[in-house]
């Protein structure tokens, strides 16, 4: 009866010493967040990976982020090279950012053809509501001059928050 124990044991570490083997960890969450500009009125998630494996293979990594205001994912895509030491994935524009609510990030990383190697997943918490930001930019073009949709004649300033946000 001992023998039979010893021997499944022994039969069963090998596979299990494959099998994390094959466990390909490519890369890892080292930061996410969510960036608030009062300046440009924008609001982004910002998302940054470790990599493990180096040199990092060409690929992908894709990022789809849950949209605040409701529908499809945001999508931002990263070309990877052998040389990156960080890999940082930021959303589109965000509008109607709750603050309390926890949004959902996946990121898959694909080889050249396209083919899933890792898909990683992490929730964010906002900490701060959007409705702190403008609706629209404060300043605009290069020298950053104030935007006179906001601040208009009379000393009459329009800082209202983007409208229609989902309760």
């Amino acid at each position: 009866m001992i023998r039979k124990v010893v021997a499944l044991c022994l039969t069963l570490v090998p596979l299990t010493a494959c099998q994390r083997e094959t466990e390909n960890k490519i890369a890892e969450f080292s930061g996410h967040i969510f960036v608030f500009n009062y300046r440009l009125s924008k609001a982004n998630y910002v998302v940054t990976l470790r990599p493990l494996e180096q040199p990092l293979r060409p690929g992908t990594a894709t990022a789809y982020f849950d949209n605040p205001r409701g529908g499809d994912p945001l999508v931002a895509r990263q070309t990877l090279y052998p040389n990156m030491t960080k890999i940082v994935l930021e959303s589109p524009d965000l509008q109607c950012v709750k603050e309390g609510n926890v949004y959902h990030i996946r990121v898959e990383i694909a080889d050249p053809e396209g083919k899933a190697r890792q898909t990683l997943e992490t929730d964010v918490i906002a900490t701060i509501d959007q409705s702190v930001l403008p609706a629209i930019s404060l300043v605009v073009g290069p020298a950053y001059d104030l935007n006179p949709q906001v601040f208009k004649p009379n000393d009459a300033v329009d800082l209202s928050p983007v409208q229609g946000c989902p309760a």
